[in-house]
């Protein structure tokens, strides 16, 4: 009964994770299409370890609208696997370069697999700008939750990142995410890269998720087609 209790407490960390653990970033891919698979683990102190498989299909419908369609997954310990619920997200392209930043409208719509679990709504502004080779980001998402009719507490989230254009196989950097209202802030250093029509990133994140200790790794691999 322990186990599941401590499972159970667990569950609202993955909820509404996924812009959590990797940044928004839109650009102008229209007609390009995307297998985009995500994946995270958190470490805590004396707790079992959480992780959270995704997968999506991507597609550039213009130069201004980028959608993506992800089913997710958590994991405890590695095994326990479980899929939780499925999201839609539309980032949508307010100035493509005649501004020194650049500016996109963030939405996603989380629903849970199970219905009465209700569904997660997240919208914000993305930022975007490059000083020489150096690129600056900054994200701001108000996110709700819908839980039977009911609405919660609106929690204000956000993402930054500084990314040193080095080679175009390997960009090294830091990214940080965190939550106001659950007292979680996490960043750490990060890798990007293309190879062919494989895109790829990864962070290490030190600090807090929902207010208790933990290390994170993230991984995104996009192949494009």
């Amino acid at each position: 009964m322990k186990r599941w209790l401590v499972l159970a407490g667990l569950l609202p960390l993955v909820a509404s994770a996924e812009t959590g653990y990797y940044l928004v970033s839109v650009y102008d891919v229209e007609g390009q299409a995307s297998i985009d698979y995500k994946y995270w683990n958190a470490h805590y102190k004396n707790s079992r370890n959480v992780a959270s498989p995704e997968i999506g299909v991507g597609y550039g419908v213009t130069s201004r609208w980028y959608t993506e369609l992800t089913a997710q997954w958590v994991q405890f310990d590695g095994r326990q696997t479980r899929h939780t619920g499925v999201e839609w997200q539309n980032d949508f392209l307010l100035t493509q370069g005649q501004f020194d930043v650049d500016v996109a409208l963030h939405t996603l719509v989380e629903r849970a697999r199970r219905r009465d679990k209700g569904y997660v709504v997240e919208i914000g502004p993305v930022l975007q700008t490059q000083v020489w080779r150096t690129q600056l980001n900054l994200n701001l998402f108000w996110q709700r939750e819908f839980d039977n009719g009911l609405r919660n507490a609106t929690e204000l989230a956000y993402q930054w990142q500084v990314k040193q254009r080095w080679k175009p196989w390997l960009a090294p950097g830091l990214q940080g995410f965190g939550e106001r209202r659950a007292h979680s802030h996490r960043a750490g250093p990060a890798i990007f890269g293309e190879i062919g029509r494989v895109k790829y990133e990864a962070a290490y994140l030190f600090g807090r998720n929902s207010g208790r200790a933990a290390n994170s790794f993230t991984m995104r691999v996009q192949y494009l087609f």
